[in-house]
C-alpha cells in the first residue's frame, strides 16, 4: 500500500534539533529564540530528537540517552512542559515551519512505565528478563506479536498529534519494527491529520519501507563518500551508487541526504573529521540532488566539535553563523525552484575535462533547469563543460567565474569549490 505524499514534502528540508545541546538552558524556551534565525536560513521542517522522559535504570552518563524512553505520554522535565512544547509548535507554525518528533518504537528504557503495568509488552531472554537483542544495554525491546502493545503504541503517537499538532514523525531504527505495524499506524493516525513520515533506515537495504514512509536515509551514500574523501575511491563508484538508488522501488520514495546527525557527530566524528574540505560541496549536493536534505544542529556555524551524547555539552554559538548565507541560498533555491522537487524532475550527469575530480549534474522540469558543478578535489581547476548549455541565460547563484561565454564553457573553481546556475 502506497500513501499519498503531502505536496510540501517534495521540496522540504529537515533540521534536526538536539535540544539538550542546543543552548546552555537546553529547553524549549531557549530554543524558541532560534526559530526566527532558522526560518531566515530557509529551514522548513524542525525534527526534535525524543522529548519524552529518560529512564533512570541503566542510564548512561549523567543524563542518559534520548532514546531510552520511560513514558511515551509525558515530556522530559529537562526540556519543559507539554504546554510549552505545544506553544513551541504553534510558534514554529506561525513562522511557516513544520514540526516532526522522533519516535522510538523498537524499544524503551529499562524502567519504562509499561514494565510495571504491562510487562507482557516486552520480549524476554532465556532467563525471563527484559533485554535488547541488538546489544544496547540501556534499552529493552518491545514485542510486536502483542496486539494490545501495538494499539497502545499507536494511541501514544496519536496523543502527540492531538495534543501538540505536530506534522509528522521521524521513526528511529524503523527497519527493526515490522513493516505492517507502520502501515497500521499510518492508516489509523492519518484519519486525524495527514503527516510527513521519515524513516531511519537506508533505502538501499530496506526499500520496502518506502511503501509506508515518505522518505528514508541514504546511509550507504554517506559511507561511500566518506571512503572517497578518506581513501580516494573513484568518482565512478559514487555515480554507480546513485544509479542504484535511482533504480530502487518504490520509485517515488524520497531520498534523504546528509553528512551529519546526532549519531555520526557523537560517535564517528564531525563532518570535517570525516570529509575535510569536501563537507561544503557535499552540503550543496545534499540540497540540490534528487531528494531532500537533512541538517544537524550547528552545521550552519559550522560546528567542528563532537557533542557528548549522554552528558551536557552545549553548542558554542557565535554572534554570526559562517554558513548561514550558504544554507539560506541553497534551501531557498531548493524550496522555490520547480526543477528541484523530489522525484518530479529529471537528473542528468554533465561531462567535463576533469571527470576524475568533477561531479556535475543538471536538474530539469519543463523549461526550468538547475546546473550544479562540484569540485570533489582540493585542487583549483579550470573546467571545460562539454555540454551545449548556454549558461549566460541562467542566473549565476554563487557568482562563479566563467572564463568563456561560448561552447565549450570554461569555468574556474577553487579546491572543493562549486557553482550553481538556475533558470
Amino acid at each position: 500500500m502506497l500513501f499519498e505524499k503531502l505536496p510540501w514534502a517534495l521540496r522540504t528540508n529537515v533540521y534536526e534539533v538536539n535540544l539538550r545541546q542546543y543552548t546552555e538552558a537546553g529547553n524549549f524556551a531557549a530554543f524558541r529564540e532560534h526559530i526566527p534565525r532558522l526560518r531566515d536560513m530557509g529551514v522548513h521542517t524542525l525534527w526534535f530528537m525524543p522529548i519524552t522522559p529518560i529512564s533512570v535504570l541503566g542510564r548512561k552518563g549523567t543524563m542518559g540517552s534520548y532514546y531510552a524512553c520511560s513514558d511515551y505520554l509525558t515530556v522530559n522535565e529537562e526540556f519543559g512542559t507539554l504546554s510549552e512544547f505545544r506553544e513551541l509548535v504553534g510558534y514554529a507554525h506561525e513562522h511557516g515551519m513544520k514540526v516532526i518528533i522522533d519516535w522510538v518504537a523498537n524499544h524503551t528504557g529499562a524502567d519504562h512505565l509499561w514494565t510495571g503495568t504491562n510487562p507482557d509488552f516486552f520480549i524476554r531472554n532465556d532467563q525471563g528478563l527484559f533485554y535488547d537483542k541488538h546489544g544496547w544495554d540501556d534499552v529493552i525491546d518491545l514485542d510486536y506479536s502483542n496486539a494490545q502493545m501495538r494499539t497502545e503504541m499507536i494511541r501514544a503517537m496519536e496523543f502527540w498529534i492531538r495534543e501538540t499538532d505536530i506534522d509528522g514523525f521521524r521513526c528511529d531504527m524503523a527497519m527493526l519494527v515490522p513493516l505492517d505495524f507502520w502501515q497500521e499506524a499510518r492508516t489509523y493516525l492519518e484519519q486525524t491529520k495527514k503527516l510527513f513520515w521519515l524513516a531511519e533506515c537506508d533505502q538501499w537495504n530496506d526499500p520496502e519501507y518506502l511503501t509506508v514512509f515518505d522518505a528514508a536515509y541514504t546511509w550507504k551514500w554517506m559511507h561511500t563518500v566518506h571512503d572517497y574523501a578518506q581513501y580516494h575511491k573513484p568518482i565512478a563508484e559514487l555515480k554507480e551508487l546513485l544509479h542504484g538508488y535511482n533504480m530502487l522501488q518504490p520509485a517515488d520514495g524520497i531520498k534523504a541526504w546528509f553528512t551529519s546527525n546526532h549519531d555520526e557527530n557523537s560517535w564517528n566524528g564531525t563532518e570535517y573529521e570525516k570529509f575535510g574540505g569536501m563537507a561544503i560541496p557535499l552540503a550543496v549536493f545534499s540540497c540540490l540532488w534528487n531528494g531532500i536534505p537533512l541538517l544537524y544542529s550547528g552545521q550552519e556555524l559550522p560546528n567542528q566539535k563532537r557533542l557528548a551524547f549522554f552528558d551536557k555539552d552545549p553548542i558554542v554559538w557565535q554572534s554570526e553563523c559562517e554558513l548561514h548565507g550558504l544554507y539560506k541560498t541553497l534551501l531557498q533555491l531548493k524550496f522555490e525552484h520547480p526543477a528541484l522537487d523530489a522525484n518530479r524532475s529529471s537528473t542528468l550527469y554533465l561531462h567535463t575535462d576533469h571527470a576524475d575530480k568533477m561531479f556535475c549534474f543538471r536538474r530539469m522540469s519543463g523549461h526550468a533547469e538547475v546546473v550544479v558543478m562540484l569540485n570533489f578535489s582540493k585542487w583549483p581547476l579550470q573546467v571545460q563543460l562539454f555540454e551545449d548549455i548556454d549558461l549566460s541565460r541562467f542566473q549565476n547563484i554563487f557568482n562563479v567565474a566563467a572564463l568563456s561565454t561560448s561552447y565549450p564553457y570554461t569555468i574556474e573553481l577553487p579546491g572543493w569549490g562549486f557553482g550553481v546556475w538556475a533558470r
